[in-house]
């Protein structure tokens, strides 16, 4: 009898030793949001993705963000430019301060923030007397955005760049590790992603001072008195030292997992070479390493007799196979569809004819296959 369990996207993947670490938390009553995990957690962060970073490990990669429009100084009617083509975690913090967000279309060979429409944005934010506080570009999918050419925009222009990578730990720009290039870059640890510590994120900087401040305000800021003083609105947002238990398991595997992420992406990528009409979503140059995080490809309808990403979509869900559709631009979206976008339609293109596919570090020989016959069927 065929088995017929179902395939996820992106599951959990453990490696062996996290229960060790955690286990560790609870024989030493290390149960609270501090102790030796967090601190090694942080650690094996800081040596994997190099630079001298400095690494605060928190709740989710969500908190990173808001505290790091925090210490960029972004305050309630402030601007802050925001990559469309993203997960509303991106976006999300800008409107917890109160700022507003204005949006900006992907280029068509990352589909990360197009530096082209970055710089209209910025323009026409200036003459309308609104210089953006900071900007907030996403390396999707695990694959870098064009780092050189936006880092190139934000500094012309001395505008605060946030990185965030939560999508692309061991991806790296021109050998250089993601999450690195900015005074502040985000890391997130989701179940979904290529490690996890349940729920958890990071803020990762070059500035030790950063770090220090960060950790102030993800503990409540509790400034330095025997009694509970506060100068500061303090928030809950330090990672626990269980869930930086399994972290330091799953960094023993990290590696190991963005190579089975992207014999994922090879799989497809041989797959599809015959098939026309869809494009596999690859590096644009040696330049850019993917982890893979997630493969995704893009179906032209007019050229596959009429088949579309939705079609095979639903055929893959007959199969019990998971896939899902690229994510829906955050100016699409009906919480942000009245706020300014800039750029044309190549979000939007991706998102109504893209599709995920499954892609887990966990996936085995015989779920490869039953991908595979279902891929043959279909096309």
């Amino acid at each position: 009898m065929s088995n017929n369990s179902k395939i996820w996207l992106s599951s959990p993947h453990m490696g062996g030793s996290e229960q060790r670490f955690v286990k560790e938390a609870f024989d030493t009553n290390w149960v609270a949001p501090l102790g030796p995990n967090v601190s090694g957690f942080e650690k094996d962060l800081e040596q994997y993705i190099g630079q001298n970073s400095h690494v605060a490990a928190l709740s989710s990669g969500t908190g990173a963000i808001h505290l790091g429009l925090i210490l960029l100084g972004v305050q309630s009617g402030d601007e802050v430019i925001c990559q469309s083509m993203t997960f509303s975690a991106s976006a999300n913090p800008i409107m917890y301060l109160g700022a507003i967000p204005v949006f900006v279309d992907s280029e068509p060979e990352t589909w990360n923030i197009c530096p082209i429409a970055l710089e209209e944005a910025i323009i026409d934010r200036i003459a309308k007397g609104k210089k953006p506080k900071a900007i907030i570009g996403v390396h999707l999918y695990g694959m870098p955005f064009k780092v050189d050419e936006i880092k190139a925009v934000a500094s012309k222009y001395q505008i605060a760049l946030i990185e965030d990578s939560a999508e692309a730990l061991g991806s790296t720009y021109k050998g250089q590790k993601c999450g690195t290039f900015c005074d502040i870059g985000v890391l997130s640890f989701n179940g979904n992603k290529i490690i996890t510590t349940s729920g958890g994120g990071a803020l990762v900087t070059s500035k030790p001072e950063i770090k220090e401040k960060t950790v102030f305000l993800a503990t409540q800021a509790r400034d330095n008195a025997p009694h509970y003083q506060h100068t500061h609105v303090g928030y809950n947002y330090r990672m626990s030292n269980i869930c930086a238990g399994i972290g330091r398991g799953q960094m023993e595997v990290l590696d190991k997992h963005v190579g089975l992420r992207r014999d994922m992406h090879q799989f497809y990528a041989d797959f599809f070479a015959t098939v026309d009409g869809v494009t596999v979503f690859s590096e644009p140059s040696s330049d850019f390493y993917s982890n893979h995080w997630l493969s995704a490809i893009v179906i032209d309808p007019s050229k596959t007799g009429g088949k579309t990403s939705t079609d095979l979509r639903l055929a893959l869900e007959k199969a019990n196979i998971e896939s899902r559709p690229l994510w829906k631009p955050m100016h699409l979206q009906p919480i942000f569809e009245h706020y300014s976008y800039y750029g044309s339609s190549i979000s939007q293109n991706l998102f109504e004819n893209g599709l995920c596919l499954p892609s887990g570090s966990n996936t085995t020989e015989e779920e490869k296959n039953r991908i595979f016959t279902e891929l043959q069927l279909f096309f």
